[in-house]
């Protein structure tokens, strides 16, 4: 049995951040219901190419969809709003990542639906937040990237401002939407009562800012960019050279700089003053460059990392294949392999959290409105009632 069987949430999400929460949620066992208009093509990011398992199924829409169901409802109409507060009496929370003025418009919020259901959490995900002056601007993870300086932190300096590599607030913001819901369903179960829970884009992308935030706003030091992806304070800690490329040490506790000297055949640099500690090796960052990359150089990346494992902390520098392809990823579980109608199977990383016991569940994300009518039939709805709502594009 996993964590979250028998929570139920109802999801009325597109696009990436917000069905990346509700997966993870999926993945610990919830049913997780979303809700897709059938009159403009559901989910948009089920056209995101540019590959496709078959027309109109998009792998992108898969990467955040796996183990949920799809129900079909035109929300903005009055009996499309019947059957969502027959939904939500049947559920334990809503999710909802669209603009920030369009869950009161849609009814998505406690106020219109604790009537049908007082225990009801609705989580909200936003680009800027339900309120404030920018509550009715649309938002996407690299302009969040932009303005919380991100841009300024990423890449080498003297280069053209640079973002992330990935859509990492879109990531953590979905994340933040599954904590946020989660922490609001454990309040209303212990009290009976739900409430609205907000997160935005904006909000998380600043917030991980954080010791460099607090530098900042208590010394007044603005972190840039620096040679190597070095750490701003702490040494050994950035990219060095190997005699085949690079690899990247990480010693952030004092402890593992006398380790890499051993390993390194030079115990003796560990006793000189001049790299005692964190704020002596700082001063002489580029002098400890040039002597790691010199001993680096005699060994490739592979040699050194047989050399440090468990004793230094290390890693290789990956492209994406060599990081999938990478034996601790593929011989330990760390993919998973979906069946598919058209395909057959297709792979994901597998969810990283795991539930000792017990195996992660690996269902394709759903066609759209494929569990409508058994959805319906569940909450019960007739043959008749059913086909009256889809003649009148309700479902």
């Amino acid at each position: 049995m996993l964590p979250l069987d028998g929570v139920r949430v109802l999801a009325v999400e597109q696009y990436g951040a917000g069905p990346f929460g509700t997966m993870f949620l999926a993945d610990q066992g919830a049913e997780v219901i979303k809700i897709e208009n059938p009159n403009d093509g559901g989910d948009m990011s089920r056209a995101v190419g540019p590959y496709f398992f078959a027309p109109g199924d998009s792998e992108f829409f898969h990467s955040f969809n796996r183990n949920k169901k799809s129900l079909t409802l035109d929300l903005s109409r009055p009996e499309g709003q019947a059957v969502l507060h027959d939904l939500v009496r049947t559920a334990d929370a809503l999710a909802s990542n669209l603009r920030g003025t369009v869950p009161v418009k849609l009814g998505l919020v406690y106020e219109r639906l604790k009537a049908h259901n007082p225990k009801i959490v609705c989580a909200h995900l936003s680009a800027y937040g339900r309120s404030g002056p920018r509550a009715d601007w649309p938002g996407f993870d690299y302009l969040m990237q932009a303005e919380a300086g991100y841009f300024s932190l990423t890449g080498e300096p003297g280069a053209p401002p640079a973002r992330f590599g990935l859509s990492i607030v879109d990531l953590m913001t979905g994340l933040g939407l599954a904590y946020a819901l989660l922490a609001a369903l454990t309040s209303a179960r212990a009290t009976g009562v739900g409430r609205d829970i907000d997160v935005s884009l904006f909000d998380v992308a600043l917030h991980n800012v954080n010791y460099l935030a607090t530098w900042y706003l208590n010394e007044g030091v603005v972190t840039g960019r620096l040679p190597r992806s070095a750490h701003p304070a702490l040494t050994p800690c950035q990219l060095y050279r190997t005699r085949d490329g690079w690899i990247y040490l990480m010693c952030n506790k004092e402890k593992f700089w006398p380790a890499l000297c051993e390993k390194l055949g030079h115990p003796e640099w560990s006793e000189d003053a001049r790299f005692r500690l964190f704020p002596d090796r700082l001063r002489l960052r580029d002098l400890l460059t040039e002597m790691l990359d010199r001993e680096l150089e005699q060994r490739t990346t592979a040699e050194w990392l047989a050399v440090f494992a468990g004793a230094v902390p290390a890693a290789p520098i990956h492209d994406l294949a060599q990081a999938l392809e990478s034996p601790f990823v593929t011989e330990h579980g760390r993919l998973q392999t979906l069946p598919h109608p058209v395909k057959g199977s297709y792979r994901m990383v597998a969810p990283p959290v795991q539930c000792e016991g017990e195996e992660a569940p690996a269902r394709a994300a759903p066609a759209l409105g494929e569990h409508t009518e058994a959805l319906l039939r569940e909450i019960g709805y007739d043959g008749a009632r059913i086909q009256a709502l889809r003649d009148s594009k309700v479902i």
